[in-house]
């Protein structure tokens, strides 16, 4: 019956790795029918390994009723009153398995000699899950220190941020390289009043100036751009060139290396629409009083007009 049955299941097997053969063995591109047989037969397999997986189930239930009704029988036969093992879940073994817990009823073999007014202490050892951590920690803090701070294999935060900058530095370079070359400077720079490039100005100026002197240009840790005081000059080339050189001294960096001349006119003649604006919570005059003349250029005050405010930025 054994080999009956070997032998139907050996046929079985075979017809299944045929029709599951034909359904991929297409020549050509697939077709919709042979699409359709390719899931008719996946599911007839997946049927099959539910309904397999059933009666296994319920076989294995059958068999450990067996069991214990065998072992009810041989305890009635030896005059013993037969007691149902307790049976812990999957879990519960798990949990004392990780813990390596010792069960209540075997306290006593861990119990010390300690007393303190009646309360006995148990000598319990540490989970084996967390003597690993500790382990595979210091491990990795051997390699860790092995690594970046003995042989200098992997670079330090501070080794990859600086690696990051050099690289941004010459990707701004390439795209400066790559741009059209201008030849706009503070000597030839004139304001723009193109809308189009006043737009671009506000942008950088939110982008790269709003954290020193705020949006609407009032002041905060740089000077107030909206009133006629400056410090290093009000006019378009004296503000072209505080932008390209930068105040090193005050803080204020260099943005030669980072904005494009043209990009340097626009935030200039954008700054210089700025003036008049009156923002709410505006800091205080700095530098020296100009006056736009008839032109809307700047001009400095005659001298006997011109008032000197602090300049320092605290």
């Amino acid at each position: 019956m054994n080999k009956m049955s070997k032998y139907f299941k050996a046929l079985g097997l075979i017809t299944l790795l045929m029709s599951t053969g034909s359904a991929w063995a297409q020549a050509g591109e697939p077709s919709t029918a042979g699409k359709v047989e390719f899931y008719i037969v996946m599911g007839f397999v997946f049927a099959t390994a539910l309904v397999v997986l059933a009666v296994s189930v319920v076989v294995l239930k059958l068999l450990r009723l067996m069991v214990k009704l065998q072992a009810r029988k041989e305890a009635e036969a030896k005059g013993e009153v037969y007691v149902e093992p307790v049976k812990k879940s999957w879990w519960s073994r798990f949990l004392t398995e990780a813990n390596d817990a010792v069960p209540v009823e075997k306290e006593e073999t861990i119990m010390l000699d300690h007393n303190y007014d009646g309360i006995r202490e148990l000598d319990n050892h540490l989970p084996p899950w967390w003597k690993w951590l500790f382990y595979i920690s210091i491990a990795f803090s051997v390699v860790y220190m092995a690594v970046y701070h003995v042989f200098g294999t992997m670079p330090l935060q501070l080794e990859e941020y600086q690696a990051e900058v050099a690289i941004a530095e010459e990707v701004a370079l390439a795209r400066k390289a790559d741009a059209p070359a201008s030849n706009i400077n503070e000597e030839n720079v004139e304001r723009v009043t193109d809308q189009a490039l006043l737009d671009n100005g506000r942008e950088v100026f939110i982008s790269n100036c709003a954290p020193c002197h705020k949006e609407d240009g009032a002041g905060g840790i740089g000077p107030n751009l909206t009133d006629n005081y400056w410090i290093h000059g009000g006019d378009i080339k004296s503000i072209f060139k505080t932008i390209k050189q930068g105040v090193p001294e005050k803080g204020m960096i260099s943005w030669e290396p980072l904005l494009s001349p043209d990009e340097m006119q626009n935030v200039a003649s954008f700054i210089m629409d700025l003036v008049g604006t009156n923002p709410p919570n505006a800091k205080g005059p700095q530098g020296d009083l100009y006056e736009q003349d008839s032109e809307g250029g700047e001009e400095p005050a005659p001298a006997d007009s011109v008032k000197t405010v602090e300049a320092s930025l605290e």
